[in-house]
Formats: C-alpha cells, structure tokens, sequence
C-alpha cells in the first residue's frame, strides 16, 4: 500500500488485493494447492454470476452466444476490466481485453489467468455442452492485452491449445458422488469393525443414496463431518438419522475414539441427568456405586442425542453447560470432569416450535442447531426404494437363513405406490415379515395393509403439521426442479416473495444450487 492513499481503497481494489494476497500465500503451499484453489473458486464463482445473471434477466434456459457474450463481458468490465467483443461466429468466440481486472500485479501471479479461463469455460460449458479456452495473449505474460478464444465446437477445437470444460450433470457429476458415497461406505465399515463387540453381530451400517435428496445429504456430510460443530440432524421417525450420525462420526478425526449413541425419549425423566452425566456414590437412594455416564463414556468422540426435545429442563441445563464451557458434574458430585465430545442431535419435531411453547431452551437450540441435516422422508426417496428393497433382503437372508433374491414386478409395483409413514424402519419390518414367508427365491407377496399404517405420532396438531411440512416441500422440490434451481421463477410459481422461498429453503436444508 505504500505510496497510496487510503481513500483510494474502492471496492473493487479492495477485492484484487484480497485474491492477490491469497494467491501469495496459495503460492508458498506450492503450485498444486494454488492451482487448486484458483479452479474452486472459479467454478464456485462462475456459478453464482451466471444465476445472477439469469435472476435479472429472467431467463431459463440455456444461454445463447449474444447471452452468453453480453455475461462474460460485463463480468469482467464490472470488475476493473476492458473486454470487449473482437469475433464471433458457430463455433469460436474471442474476446480482447486491454485492462486486467486485478491491476498490473497480475504479472506476478500469471497463474490468475486460470480463474478467467475456468469461469469463461464453466459458463460456457455448462450452456453449450463444451468449451475450451484457449489465451492467446495475457498481460500477465507481459503482453500488454489479453486476447482469449472460447471454443464450443469439440471437433474443431481438437487442434486448439487450451482448458476443456465438460457439461457436468446440473447436480454434482455421478462419478463424483458415487466416489464420496464409496468413500463414506468405506469409513463407516471401517469404524464398526474395528469394534470387537460388533464382530458377528450385526451386519455394519450402509447408507442407500441413490436419490438427490439423499445425495445432498451425503455432500454435507463430506462438509460438516471434519468440524468440529454440533449437528442438529431433522427428520421423521425411522429415516436414518442414527445412520447418517454415525457417517459424521466416521468421516471426522474422532472416527477411533467412541460413538455413543442413546435415546432420550426411552429414558425415564428421574434417570436422564444420571444416563447422561453419571452420578457419585450416595447421591441417591439406589447410588450404591459411582457411575459414568453417556459423556464420560463418549470422551474424545461422538455422542448421538436421538429425541433430544424429550429432555427435561433440569436435563437441558446440564447439557448447555457442557456445550458452553466443555465441562460437567455428576449428579451428586462436587468436582467438575472436562469433557471433550462432540454433540449430534437428532428430533422429527420442529424444535422453534417447541421453544416457541416454552418446553425447549431457546439458548440451548442456538447451541444444538450451529449445522441442520434435514433427512428426507422415504416417500420423497423414489430412487432409494429398490436398492434398499436389496440391501434389507440380503440382511434377511443371512438372519433367517434364507435364498430370498428378488421382489416380483407386482410386490416392487405395490412397494412404490405404498406412502412408508414408517419410513425405512417400517419397509424393513414389512419385508422381515414377508421373507419369513417366503419359499422360493422371489417375493411375490407382501404383507402390507390396504391402509397405510398409523403414524407414530399421537399429537394431532403435530401429525397435521407434518403433513403440510411435508406437502409443502415436496411441491418446492418439484419447482425447483422444473425451475432448475431460479429462486426468482419459483417465488413466482409459489404466489410468494423470494425472501419467502430462502426461509422454506432453510427450513427444509435445501440448496437450490443442487439444481441447477
């Protein structure tokens, strides 16, 4: 900053020396992690600036070469330089640029031409199915302009140097998510097999995530797993939510010490404090010994709250302790026992509710809800059904002895059309029951009932609640499909305010990202 003045710190310069400085310090981590970071937050960036984009100018479909031409153009003159249009026609694009974005510093980091060339190429690609980019000219090379060809015929750019950029799918690309799914599979096997007491017992836990919704969840997972934040995971009775706890635990750097996992709800409210933080010799009638409880247990890994909005208040006190200050006493003890664990919590009630009414600790949900998971119910997990249809029969099998391969068309026909109120837990169940059943290799009947089961909830205002949650959400799904993820366009649809649609968006943990 020598020799400037400070008025002289606009926006925009504010920025270029922010990407310069980090591009200095990207450098020292070597050039790989530079090159790295510069294509993340090009792809990263280029998506927002095409939604932009698109939200101004109302548009849905893919760009044409004058959209595409007036977005790139604008881009970068918004942001310091001078691009304007040299050629177009079918296949070639070319731009010229006598001022770079990032000032005459970009001499120093040539490497910057990376991020022009991902975001030219992502959008690009993304709209014509192919690009690449070849910069002919650059003024970081010292060549005093810029001059850059963005190709979108493959057969006519074979010969041409540059970046290719693939059409991706508009969700994350199959491959990608088939690896982080694998990767997650793999860790969780690994953690439950290195549990002596789970050889021989029960199979190890897997996670089907053949649907969108599921598939997003495994993306945060991958985000949230290596923190070190609490996790509030939403979602209805026999979802998975204990499953998808557990990938938290095995994908963060607790994965070798303890998950313990415990229901509030089966806890009767005179025993929870003592479950939950253990209790010294005499505290009570029947304290015939100290006992440590779920925290102490769970010392340098993960603890699993399921229905943690049945805690009593006294319970909650505790708790919000133990997230505030990493500390405890048993119940009856006069010595306070750090405590290093990391929280994931799990209800399939709306806990704003319920401090709303007073029966849950505002200061403690603030604690609880740092990350929100929302696990989708199996009605909204079509894709799913089959593959856990495979994955329960050959549970089955080896639990009951049995050679049950597959379900007939007719049994899968009646398995997709049925609502699950019951979720995975209920399919599981249902299928336990047929299987027993079963003679031969195929399933051909299933004992479901003509009415969908009863739901567990007892709660009239509560099961009403659900539906509409439930109804509403998988109508924003539907339009932000159909809309490919314009906020603008499903606002619209939905007769509501944008602002409107970034709260239900919250509400159910949607990205609208995911769909585009």
């Amino acid at each position: 900053m020598s020799g400037n003045d400070f008025s002289q710190i606009t926006p925009a310069f504010f920025l270029q020396t922010f990407i310069l400085e980090l591009m200095h310090a990207a450098e020292q981590l070597g050039g790989e992690y530079c090159e790295s970071l510069i294509e993340h937050i090009a792809k990263s960036a280029g998506l927002y600036f095409e939604q932009t984009y698109r939200d101004d100018h109302q548009l849905a479909a893919a760009l044409d070469h004058d959209q595409y031409i007036d977005l790139i153009l604008a881009l970068k003159n918004h942001i310091g330089g001078h691009f304007s249009l040299a050629s177009t026609d079918a296949d070639t694009i070319t731009v010229i640029n006598s001022r770079c974005p990032f000032g005459e510093r970009v001499i120093n980091f040539p490497e910057l031409c990376r991020m022009t060339s991902s975001v030219f190429g992502g959008i690009a690609a993304r709209n014509f199915g192919y690009a690449k980019v070849e910069i002919r000219q650059a003024i970081a090379r010292r060549h005093g302009g810029c001059e850059v060809c963005i190709h979108t015929n493959r057969e006519q750019a074979a010969d041409k140097p540059g970046l290719e950029y693939k059409r991706s799918a508009q969700r994350q690309d199959k491959t990608e998510i088939a690896e982080l799914h694998s990767r997650i599979e793999q860790q969780m096997r690994k953690v439950w097999w290195t549990k002596a007491k789970q050889q021989g017992a029960k199979p190890a836990p897997a996670i089907v995530a053949k649907s969108p919704a599921m598939q997003q969840v495994l993306q945060q997972i991958e985000v949230v797993a290596p923190t070190r934040a609490t996790v509030l995971i939403n979602g209805e009775t026999g979802v998975g939510k204990e499953l998808v706890a557990r990938a938290i635990h095995a994908m963060s750097a607790r994965e070798h010490q303890p998950f313990v996992a415990i229901n509030c709800g089966a806890i009767p409210e005179n025993l929870i404090e003592s479950v939950l933080f253990g209790h010294e010799k005499g505290a009570f009638t029947g304290a015939v010994e100290v006992h440590q409880g779920v925290f102490e247990r769970a010392e340098g890994g993960t603890l699993f709250l399921d229905e943690v909005d049945t805690l009593s208040a006294a319970a909650q006190i505790r708790l919000l302790r133990v997230l505030q200050e990493s500390e405890m006493e048993r119940v009856g003890g006069k010595h306070t026992l750090s405590v290093d664990v990391r929280i994931v919590s799990a209800t399939n009630r709306n806990l704003e509710q319920r401090v709303e009414q007073g029966l849950f600790r505002m200061d403690l949900f603030y604690r609880l809800n740092v990350v929100r998971l929302w696990i989708p119910p199996l009605a909204q997990r079509p894709e799913d059904l089959p593959h856990l249809v495979q994955l329960i029969l050959k549970r089955l099998n080896e639990k009951y002895d049995k050679q049950v391969q597959t379900v007939s068309r007719e049994v899968m026909e009646r398995i997709r059309a049925y609502p699950w109120p019951g979720n995975i837990r209920e399919l599981e169940n249902i299928l336990e029951r047929a299987v027993l059943f079963c003679a031969g290799s195929e399933l051909k009947q299933l004992p479901l009932d003509l009415k969908p089961a009863q739901s567990e909830l007892t709660d009239w205002a509560a099961g009403k609640r659900q539906l509409v949650d439930a109804a509403e959400q998988d109508f924003l799904v539907g339009q932000l499909q159909s809309c490919h993820g314009n906020v603008k366009q499903v606002a619209a649809a939905m007769g509501v305010s944008s602002r409107a649609v970034y709260a239900k968006l919250k509400k159910f943990g949607l990205n609208p990202a995911t769909f585009k």
